[in-house]
């Protein structure tokens, strides 16, 4: 009986684990498709408001003091970070705060000239570009498997313009926004790392001083692009649905960061990366049937091949981790203990998926 009662206890334990992680995915699945359909009825032609930058701007602000709101009742949110202000912090974040602006600001403009269902696609090269950085910037060596998948991904993504351009759904303004969007999200990536040490591997702390930087830095390329006039007059302004798509919009940039951590925490980095892709494929799937889209056979073969080398990344990028872990090991096989072996290739496995 005793046995028995263990079992039955060890089985309710993983049936938590199980549904808890599957709860913490589904939220990661349904914030992340809903903020690019957030923001495409907000930059879509169909709206009469030609602000890309204002909405950024608005999202970064929102964000911010949300961490705001964090600091000051920190007696309540007792896991948020106790922040002091620092203009030396706030110099040091602001290189990553430059790329970050550059990212947010060319993924809106390309999700304002190409539609929800080839979005995903339009930014696929940001695995080559990111093998790319890492080999000329970090200068890291890259793997043979690595080069094939970008090739794949390469040759999906080719596919993938020349049937979306035969169906009229993509614009130049689209292709060049997509490539310069994968550029400034690999070197986000790589700046992150190089600004974590900075606020203590906080990831909450480095939000607080990025959006503050780039609340600041949108100010005048809102100017620049027109955009605070535009904004001033157009109709929207005035309309309570306009500012409540606004502070969705608003939210959901919170909880996409969220989320993004819990599901990391939840699972590892590697299982967050196969979530991201396969989450791409059923926005895409979603996309096609709002937008009441017909796509070729062809189209749908070119997002495989981009899903499919994307994946086999994900999968080198493991493996060639797990192998520089071990060609990296100075103690030997008998005094590591399993727990010190999987916590060293989580951290790098940290490093190279943020």
């Amino acid at each position: 009986m005793a046995k028995t009662d263990r079992k039955t206890g060890v089985e309710k334990t993983l049936c938590e684990q199980y549904l808890y992680i599957a709860f913490v995915v589904a939220c990661y699945w349904v914030v992340s498709i809903a903020i690019v359909f957030v923001n495409k009825s907000l930059l879509s032609a169909r709206q009469d408001f030609d602000a890309p930058m204002f909405v950024t701007w608005f999202q970064c602000v929102f964000t911010y003091c949300v961490c705001l709101f964090f600091r000051r009742f920190r007696g309540i949110f007792t896991w948020f970070p106790d922040i002091q202000f620092s203009y030396a912090t706030m110099k040091k974040t602001l290189p990553l705060s430059i790329v970050f602006v550059a990212m947010v600001t060319f993924n809106n403009l390309c999700l304002k000239y190409v539609g929800v269902a080839f979005y995903y696609l339009a930014r696929s090269l940001t695995t080559v570009t990111n093998v790319a950085f890492t080999f000329a910037i970090l200068r890291k060596s890259v793997s043979g498997g690595a080069i094939t998948c970008c090739l794949v991904i390469t040759i999906g993504y080719f596919a993938g313009i020349d049937q979306e351009g035969l169906s009229g759904g993509i614009t130049i303004k689209g292709i060049i926004f997509g490539v310069l969007s994968s550029c400034c999200v690999s070197l986000n990536s790589i700046y992150t790392k190089k600004v974590l040490p900075a606020v203590d591997d906080s990831v909450w702390t480095l939000n607080y001083y990025n959006n503050l930087n780039a609340s600041l830095l949108f100010i005048p390329l809102m100017f620049i692009f027109g955009e605070l006039p535009h904004t001033v007059f157009v109709t929207q302004m005035t309309e309570l649905d306009f500012w409540l798509l606004m502070s969705l919009g608003g939210v959901m940039g919170v909880l996409i960061g969220f989320v993004t951590g819990l599901q990391i925490k939840a699972t590892s980095p590697l299982t967050h990366n196969i979530s991201g892709t396969a989450k791409a494929c059923v926005q895409t799937v979603i996309a096609v049937w709002a937008y009441h889209d017909i796509k070729s056979w062809a189209w749908w073969a070119s997002n495989w091949i981009v899903l499919f080398g994307s994946a086999a990344y994900t999968k080198v990028q493991q493996m060639d981790m797990e192998k520089e872990f071990k060609n990296k090991t100075i103690l030997p096989s008998h005094e590591k203990s399993p727990k010190s072996k999987d916590g060293a290739t989580e951290k790098l496995l940290d490093s190279d998926s943020s």
